[in-house]
This record gives C-alpha cells, sequence and structure tokens, in this order.
C-alpha cells in the first residue's frame, strides 16, 4: 500500500476548523505529530487510494482512542481521519444536489454541513464495537444534511400563496375558536375561508414547517381545547416522525395528489383533524395498530419519496 507523500506543503483541513481550532505551530509541526504518535506522516490525505484510505483509518482510529485529548498527536491523527474520509461527504452530498441547486444554500453548503456529521462519527466510532466507519458515518452525514434542509429550506421554498394562506388559514383559527368555543376542524376552516378541505391541509402543512413546538407543552387531543393530560410527544408517538413530512411543501404537494383517497384521508384525519390514532381506527373501522403500520408505512413512502429522485407514476401504496 502506497501512502502519498508530497512534502511541498502540509495540508491543514478546512473541515477540521468547523469543530474545533487546529492547534497552533510551524509547519513542521504536523510531521513531529504524526511521529510522536508513531503514525505515518500523510501530506494529502484526500488523495489516498479508497481502498487504502479504510486500511489507513482503520490504524488511525486504533491510534486515536490511545492519544489523550488536547494533545498535538491526537489533533493530527483526528485531523487525518476527517481528510481521508471526505469522500464519503461528497458520495452523500450527490444524493441531494437538486434539492441545493437554487434552494438552502448551494453544494458547498452541503459538503459543509456534512462534514460536520463526519466529524461526530469520528468522535464517535469504536473500532473495538464497530466493522466499517463508512456503515456508522453516512447515517451521521445523511441526518445533518436533511437538518440543514429542514433549518432552512422553508424561507425559500415556501410559495408566497402559501405564505398568505398560512396567515389567512391562523387568524381564522383565532376567530373561530372565540366563536365555536373549541378548536376549529379542517371542515370548519374550509367552510370559514371558502376554500376547500385539501387547500386548508396544505395550509396547515406549510404552518407547521414555519413554526416549532415544545414536545413537553399540553396538547389538546379532542378538539374541545383540553390537554387531559397529554403532551405533544405522547400524541405523535415515537413512530410518527411527522414533522419530517413538511421539509419541503414543493415536493410534498404532487406527492398528495398521487395518495388514494383513503391515504389522503389518514392524513388529514391525523394532521388535519388532529385525532389520535384510535380515533382514526374507531372512524376507519379498523385497529389502532392497523392505524399505526399503515400510517408509519405511508409516511416512510413520502419521506423517501421527498428525497429520491423524481419518477413518473402512481405513488399511491393502498
Amino acid at each position: 500500500m502506497q501512502v502519498p507523500a508530497h512534502h511541498s506543503r502540509t495540508a491543514e483541513p478546512a473541515e477540521a476548523r468547523t469543530a474545533g481550532p487546529l492547534l497552533p505551530g510551524p509547519r513542521h509541526s504536523g510531521r513531529a505529530a504524526a511521529r510522536e504518535a508513531g503514525l505515518p506522516r500523510i501530506d494529502e490525505p484526500r488523495e489516498v487510494a479508497p481502498a487504502d484510505a479504510r486500511e489507513l483509518s482503520k490504524v488511525f482510529f486504533a491510534r486515536l482512542r490511545e492519544l489523550p485529548e488536547g494533545t498535538a498527536e491526537r489533533q493530527y491523527v483526528r485531523n487525518t481521519l476527517i481528510e481521508m474520509n471526505a469522500s464519503l461527504v461528497q458520495y452523500a452530498v450527490r444524493r441531494f444536489r437538486g434539492r441545493a441547486e437554487g434552494a438552502a444554500g448551494d453544494v458547498d453548503d452541503l459538503v459543509q454541513v456534512g462534514t460536520i456529521g463526519l466529524i461526530k462519527a469520528i468522535d464517535r466510532f469504536d473500532p473495538a464495537r464497530e466493522n466499517e466507519f463508512a456503515t456508522l458515518a453516512m447515517p451521521y452525514i445523511t441526518g445533518e444534511i436533511k437538518r440543514h434542509f429542514r433549518d432552512t429550506a422553508w424561507a425559500v421554498h415556501v410559495p408566497r400563496r402559501l405564505q398568505e394562506l398560512r396567515i389567512e388559514i391562523a387568524k381564522a383559527k383565532e376567530e373561530l375558536t372565540v366563536r365555536l368555543d373549541r378548536s376549529p376542524t379542517v371542515r370548519d376552516l374550509a367552510a370559514y375561508l371558502d376554500l376547500t378541505e385539501e387547500q386548508v391541509i396544505e395550509g396547515l402543512v406549510a404552518a407547521n414547517g414555519h413554526t416549532s413546538g415544545s414536545l413537553d407543552a399540553p396538547h389538546a387531543e379532542h378538539g374541545d381545547g383540553t390537554a387531559e393530560g397529554h403532551t405533544l410527544a405522547e400524541v405523535l408517538g415515537e413512530e410518527e416522525p411527522a414533522l419530517e413530512l413538511v421539509e419541503d411543501i414543493q415536493t410534498l404537494a404532487p406527492l398528495l395528489e398521487r395518495l388514494s383517497d383513503r391515504e389522503r384521508t389518514m392524513l388529514r384525519m391525523r394532521f388535519g383533524e388532529e385525532l389520535t390514532q384510535a380515533q382514526m381506527g374507531a372512524a376507519l373501522g379498523i385497529s389502532q395498530m392497523q392505524v399505526s403500520r399503515l400510517l408509519t408505512r405511508l409516511l416512510t413512502h413520502l419521506r423517501t419519496s421527498m428525497l429520491a429522485d423524481p419518477e413518473p407514476g402512481p405513488g399511491s401504496l393502498a
């Protein structure tokens, strides 16, 4: 196995500075740190072939766990691991390149946030428990990229029409809550605003993507304004990552159009009328467990379709 050794300069990973500053020192400090760590000096880690990088990473990870925090030797080993495995970030970014162009930032932004995930994976990787570093790293990298889209995409992605609709629905909610002495349903809002229920749901999805709330806050489960001891986290349940449905309204809208009537009804009941799974089961004539399985499969399908390249054909699961 050959390790490239370009002695003209010492590489200093830009991504490493994202997680913490490199230790200051003269240009030869990296070579000295490598020597003290008992490892080869790699001046251009990004140029190491992938197969060699995998093998070298195993050696570097084993040494990383032995070195104390705050030492030049440990910093050299950690920075070299970041550089040698940067290709994992590039691989992950390719999946999201289409969403980055003209949207929440650009490809360089995705590389930056993906590198944060890579650094987190390096800091958590235990060679004694894991076989391949890439197996652990990819979920961290893609997770940071998805979080980036959730946190930044709305200011660009939400069409002006939906921004205005969100405001109209918010005002209607306040007026109807006073008039009805309860939280209005989707049907109430649609009648008040002279809209279809589907249009109201689209606006509610936009509103959910625009705001956030505490999972520990009381949640009005039955539409009568009473929380009855339930928090939002308890109502949502662990298996329902509902907030991920609103990552990108422009992607979600056509997907909803391709769903069956039954699937759209389930989404309206769950996220528009805010019914519990038990209430949905009673209305649909199925068990709560069946509702849970159907919702989980439906939400998984929508999340996967939102991240995948668009393909023609029906998207219904039912």
